[in-house]
């Protein structure tokens, strides 16, 4: 092989590895500003279904309580033992009206659809902050080690600050009230 042959080779693999690490370099940029758009994204679905399934569950168990109060109130009559069929025939259709449109009570299960719900949102967003913390680490990593340090410096590659304030930077669309942990009350 003659001497102008291998210095073409080596060029060809010099251009093959830069063009390389600075693919690499830019679609890692990329997948950060994805990873930062969808911890925005869980954080927007966090702050509009928490509070909607909050209230379904209070509507729902305010619904039941009702019901329990109408069984705990004829208990308490037929306990009294006086002129207790008179108010027992009063409550019984009202008891019955709500008792057969809601023949089971599911209290728990919405109850439990909720807790499970919770559990969900937190973890998808616990989830994108961790792709956001591993892809900048991995980014960071590749900038400052040798050789590819080389290639980042040449094209002028900054640290990635990873996971920031919520409202710094024009690609995130989330408000302070967004990033709240919604508080359930039941």
């Amino acid at each position: 092989m003659s001497l102008p042959f291998i210095i073409g080779l080596a060029a060809i693999a010099v251009i093959v590895y830069l063009v390389s690490e600075y693919n690499f370099f830019v679609s890692a940029r990329t997948r950060i500003q994805a990873s930062i758009q969808e911890i925005g994204n869980q954080l927007k679905r966090q702050a509009e279904l928490i509070p909607n399934l909050e209230s379904a569950a209070k509507g729902y168990l305010a619904h039941e309580k009702g019901i329990m109060q109408l069984i705990a109130d004829a208990r308490k009559l037929v306990a009294s033992g006086k002129d207790a069929s008179a108010k027992i025939a009063e409550f019984l259709p009202k008891l019955q009206v709500v008792v057969e449109s809601n023949p089971e009570l599911k209290g728990a299960e919405v109850v439990t659809r909720l807790m499970d719900e919770l559990r969900d949102t937190s973890d998808k967003v616990m989830y994108a902050r961790r792709t956001l913390i591993d892809l900048t680490a991995d980014y960071n990593v590749k900038r400052v080690t040798f050789p590819t340090s080389i290639v980042a410096n040449l094209f002028g590659f900054q640290a990635e600050k990873g996971l920031d304030t919520p409202t710094s930077g024009a690609h995130l669309q989330v408000s302070e009230e967004d990033v709240k942990s919604p508080k359930v009350s039941l």
